[in-house]
């Protein structure tokens, strides 16, 4: 057995850098380093209680290379709760790296109780917004919504590149960037060992990220832009839902805003006001809220942007992928067929025979399964696409789309403090 070990953590306060290291036991180590660009007056121990979180957070990125059911912890320990919270990110989280390297829950990590100690934090007092920032349509619809109801905020963007989208550059505040480091060359060394890829839960270490650096600038609220997705599974394992978005989901956002109040800073607020919204009515918010000034700048496609160390400062849709896809089904429901097509290169994509079989996946058609990206679920996407032939000008698929009672209008649960920021 190669059994994964989290070796230690350490942040250097003169240069504001945070450094997370791992290792096998067959002697394999890696360290990873996380940039910040300011820091306040802040509690050390608050902030050493953010570093641990992201210290086990990160580890999903070497875990995976050669993943264990035993893993072990030379600094740090963890309560029944904690064990609880990390076994979910560790197997429910890493879902879809289990289905694309065939592992069942058996094979994933299980984390052991090592302290029933008392951990309750200090109180935590902070001011100011951060607005997690991508450049994708829903970040931008958060902070479109901020301006408009005259909420002031701080735009923050997690960078693996010198550059970032120039997008951002635009909403009138100073953007607050935290550069990541990932250690790319022992990763490829590994690769060529036989260590295995795949997704992790990256929204959970970029929300790790985020809390440290709220630390460090004494923010008191920290934004995700989520609206009600994920809970539609891809595929099952036995017991175990395969699921692009489970850091994504509702029961997720609960889960680590509450690892925070419990184990790092009571106050520090995080959470999505976009929460209660379907992804189909997030994009009729953002035609109506963010499309005259970020239509012709944003995108939400990962193939054309967002790759590790390349440059993301003008955003581009591939046309080609599973996103670009679900983005053009979404968008046709409100757009004129010129407008939409006009940021992809003038394609209609329901026109493109490439497209066909990633079509059949979003709309559930035959056995076709629905593509690992963040898209909509199945009835709202079907939703979307009646709608959009109903609008005219559209082309039609080569095959039949069953219809759809989805309600887009609905509203889902969020938490309540998040909910009246727009």
């Amino acid at each position: 057995m190669n059994k994964f070990i989290f070796k230690h953590y350490d942040f250097d306060h003169s240069t504001l850098t945070a450094s997370f290291s791992y290792g096998f036991q067959n002697g394999l180590d890696f360290k990873e380093e996380v940039q910040f660009a300011s820091a306040g007056d802040y509690n050390q121990d608050t902030l050493n209680r953010a570093l641990f979180l992201s210290f086990i957070l990160v580890g999903t990125s070497y875990y995976k290379l050669f993943p264990s059911v035993e893993v072990e912890l030379e600094v740090g320990t963890l309560d029944a709760w904690q064990v609880d919270f990390f076994n979910a990110v560790y197997q429910d989280g890493m879902s879809q790296f289990a289905y694309e390297n065939h592992l069942t829950r058996r094979d994933l990590a299980h984390f052991s109780v090592t302290t029933t100690q008392d951990n309750t934090p200090q109180p935590y007092k902070g001011r100011g917004v951060l607005a997690l920032q991508s450049g994708g349509k829903d970040s931008l619809l958060t902070s479109s919504m901020l301006l408009g109801g005259g909420k002031s905020f701080t735009p923050w963007y997690i960078s693996y590149s010198p550059q970032h989208p120039a997008v951002l550059d635009t909403l009138g505040t100073p953007l607050r960037i935290v550069t990541r480091n990932i250690d790319r060359i022992k990763m490829a060394s590994a690769a060529e060992l036989g260590g295995l890829n795949g997704h992790v839960p990256v929204t959970y270490i970029v929300y790790s990220f985020a809390i440290i650096d709220a630390i460090l600038s004494g923010s008191g609220t920290i934004l995700a832009s989520i609206g009600h997705e994920g809970e539609e599974p891809h595929a099952w394992i036995g017991d175990l839902p395969v699921n692009h978005q489970w850091a994504k989901m509702w029961s997720s956002e609960l889960a680590v805003a509450d690892y925070v109040t419990r184990y790092i800073a009571p106050g520090l607020q995080i959470g999505s006001p976009l929460r209660t919204y379907s992804e189909l009515k997030i994009v009729e918010l953002f035609v109506s809220h963010a499309w005259q000034k970020f239509g012709h700048s944003f995108s939400s496609c990962n193939v054309a942007n967002y790759k590790q160390g390349g440059d993301n400062s003008r955003l581009y849709w591939c046309g080609n992928c599973p996103k670009c896809a679900s983005s053009f089904l979404m968008f046709a429901s409100f757009l004129p067929v010129g407008e939409l097509t006009s940021i992809f290169a003038n394609q209609d994509l329901f026109a493109k025979e490439s497209l066909t079989d990633t079509f059949k996946g979003l709309l559930g058609i035959g056995d076709f399964i629905k593509p690992f990206e963040c898209v909509g679920e199945i009835d709202e996407l079907r939703l979307a696409y009646h709608k959009a032939q109903s609008r005219g000008g559209y082309a039609t698929l080569s095959f039949e789309v069953p219809s759809s009672s989805f309600d887009y209008q609905a509203t889902y649960p969020g938490q309540d403090w998040a909910k009246r920021l727009i």
